[in-house]
Formats: structure tokens, C-alpha cells, sequence
């Protein structure tokens, strides 16, 4: 039986399209700048997000790292979310591999920092570690995939600024951000110094994301993505199908934050499940149980017996993220598999 995998958007197969251009794509050493496939889907990528230049780096994890060691140098300080990505999920990279010190602030439910807590050490002060970078993140993941607006980048641009220190964009999901925005995504990204942005989420390609910035940093970026191993050769095959993510899969985000939506709304349905809606306003969908003696756990592995993989996140927490490949009859064969485990016959018609 075929699974309906709600994991992750990491699971997506690529496109025929995809798998043509991989085929057939013009391919060189990319170490030595002669990719000429990985040439333009950095240059493609750049353009995109109104950056200079960019680097293709083999994961969203490593884009970040890349950033923190060269906007950072060995005990300078990063100010991070504490409920970041690159905070919890990435290993804690930036300090064992660059000697990065994080100074955790507390994430807002809507995924925004407290601006006055943006704020520089004193650099006189020689006791104390020089702070250097602001580290955001649009999409949110664990605020459960919100978008932040705008007004608030350019706010926080402004204090970075003030501060003398630069600032960079966790922008895995950055273009489900734009789409739900309504907007360019130049609109977010002209806000920040640096972004990296994945292509193997919602854009559907196999592997890779891009980090982009301004030509003197990219140059840094590149130093650093081959200390930590990442310099790759024939690396067109990888770049062909992002190039096609980046020309043909955007737009169609919005079925995913349509089939999320309602996801969503047929979870919020059941009196057993608890979710926030407003906070479902991309591709991600985290719910809680309530009111039963079915464990998170038991959950999981009815659901995995009736072909549907969800994932557990922290706190109690499960996540289901829709992406290429997922329709709306999936979303209906979900929600019976998930009354099915419940074993509900009736819903609550108001929440």
C-alpha cells in the first residue's frame, strides 16, 4: 500500500521535469567554477532573492553554518530564537565548528523576536563577546510554519543597522512565505544581509539549497563550505533539477498551504485534537490530542497502519506538512484514517 507521508516536504520525489534536466545536464567541475548548470542556478538564485552573488550548498543546515562562520569569527555572537531551527536542529554547528556563541532570546508564538532585545554587547566592554549577527527565520517552523511580515524585517533590518551588525535570514521555506504574503519575494529578502533557502522542501527538487548575499561574503561562504567538506565536482546533476524548481515550482506552493488549510480544518473538527488555525497559514500543521487515553505514539503507529505518516515534534506536539505530490483526496483518506484511530463517529460541530 502507497504511504501518504506527512513527515516532511523533505520527502518529495522530483518532477519528470525534474529528472529530464538531470538527465541532460551540461556538467563540469564546480570547484573550479566550471559547472556551467551550477553556474546559472547561482546566479539564478542571487537574482531571485536580489542578492549579489550566491553559493549551492548541499543542505539548508550547512547554508546556515556557512553564514554564521563568515559573517562570525571565532567567540563573536549570534543572536538566534530559542525556538530556531538553527538552535535546535543544526548541532549546534556554528559553536563546535566556528567557536559562535549564541545568545538565545525567546521566540514570540508568531515566530518574531523582541526587537529590544536585538541589541548589540557593549563593544568596549572587553569582557564580553563581540556581537556581530541577527539570525531570523520565515518560515517558522516550530511557531508552526507562520510567516513573518515585512514591517517586521525591515524593523529589525533597522535596529541591526543601528547596531553595526548584520543580519541573516533562515529562509528555508522562504518562498511559501512569499506566496502566502502575496509578494515577490525580494519584498522579504531585501530586508536581511544573507538568506539561505532550501530546495528540497516545498520546491520538490532531491537535494541542495542556496545561500545568498553580497559578493564579499559569498566569497567567505565559499572558503567556508569547503572546510567543512562541502566543495562538489559534477555538481550540475544536483543544480539542473534546482533550476526547474526555482522557474516551475513556485507558484504551485499555495496548493500545499491550500491542502493544509484543509487538513487543518478536518483535524480541528475532531473533539480529541487540538490545533491553533491561526497559525496554519503555510504548508505546516501541528496538533496536539486532548481528552483521550491514546498516546502520541499509538497515534503515529495507527495512522502508519492505514498508510499515513505524520511526524512527532516536541512537547506533545505532531506535525503533518503537505507538499508536492499530496491532493486533497489524500487529505480526505488522512482525516478517515485519523477518525479511524479514534475511533469518532460523530464531530463537534463548533470548537
Amino acid at each position: 500500500m502507497p504511504m501518504i507521508d506527512l513527515r516532511s516536504d523533505t520527502v518529495t520525489l522530483p518532477s519528470p521535469a525534474m529528472r529530464e534536466a538531470m538527465a541532460h545536464a551540461e556538467l563540469g567541475d564546480d570547484v573550479y567554477g566550471e559547472d556551467p548548470t551550477v553556474n546559472r542556478l547561482e546566479a539564478l538564485a542571487a537574482e531571485r532573492v536580489g542578492k549579489q552573488a550566491a553559493v549551492l550548498v548541499p543542505s539548508g543546515t550547512m547554508g546556515n553554518l556557512c553564514a554564521l562562520l563568515a559573517h562570525c569569527g571565532r567567540g563573536d555572537e549570534a543572536i538566534v530564537g530559542d525556538q530556531s531551527h538553527i538552535y535546535h536542529y543544526e548541532a549546534g554547528g556554528g559553536s563546535a565548528l566556528g567557536g559562535v556563541v549564541y545568545r538565545v532570546v525567546p521566540t514570540r508564538p508568531d515566530g518574531t523576536l523582541p526587537i529590544e532585545q536585538l541589541v548589540a554587547r557593549d563593544s568596549h566592554d572587553q569582557h564580553s563577546a563581540a556581537t556581530r549577527l541577527i539570525c531570523l527565520e520565515n518560515t517558522h517552523n516550530r511557531s508552526g510554519g507562520v510567516v513573518l511580515p515585512s514591517t517586521y524585517m525591515r524593523q529589525v533590518k533597522e535596529r541591526a543597522d543601528d547596531g553595526g551588525l548584520a543580519l541573516h535570514l533562515d529562509g528555508a521555506r522562504v518562498f511559501n512565505a512569499a506566496v502566502a504574503l502575496g509578494v515577490d519575494v525580494r519584498a522579504i529578502t531585501e530586508h536581511v544581509d544573507s538568506v539561505t533557502f532550501c530546495l528540497s522542501k516545498g520546491l520538490a527538487a532531491p537535494v541542495g539549497s542556496l545561500l545568498c548575499g553580497g559578493e564579499g561574503f559569498i566569497a567567505r561562504a565559499r572558503r567556508a563550505r569547503k572546510q567543512l567538506g562541502g566543495g562538489m565536482r559534477q555538481a550540475g546533476i544536483i543544480a539542473a533539477a534546482g533550476i526547474v524548481a526555482l522557474e516551475e515550482m513556485v507558484e504551485r506552493l499555495a496548493e500545499d498551504h491550500r491542502t493544509a488549510r484543509v487538513l487543518a480544518e478536518g483535524l480541528a473538527r475532531f473533539p480529541q485534537i487540538q490545533l491553533d488555525l491561526a497559525t496554519v497559514q503555510t504548508n505546516i500543521v501541528y496538533f496536539q490530542l486532548r481528552g483521550t487515553d491514546l498516546s502520541v505514539p499509538e497515534l503515529i503507529a495507527g495512522l502508519r497502519e492505514r498508510g499515513v505518516l505524520v511526524g512527532a515534534s516536541y512537547g506533545g506536539k505532531l506535525r503533518a506538512v503537505t507538499h508536492y505530490g499530496i491532493t486533497i483526496g489524500d487529505i480526505e483518506e488522512v482525516l478517515e484514517g485519523v477518525r479511524d484511530v479514534l475511533n469518532v463517529t460523530t464531530l463537534s460541530v463548533e470548537r
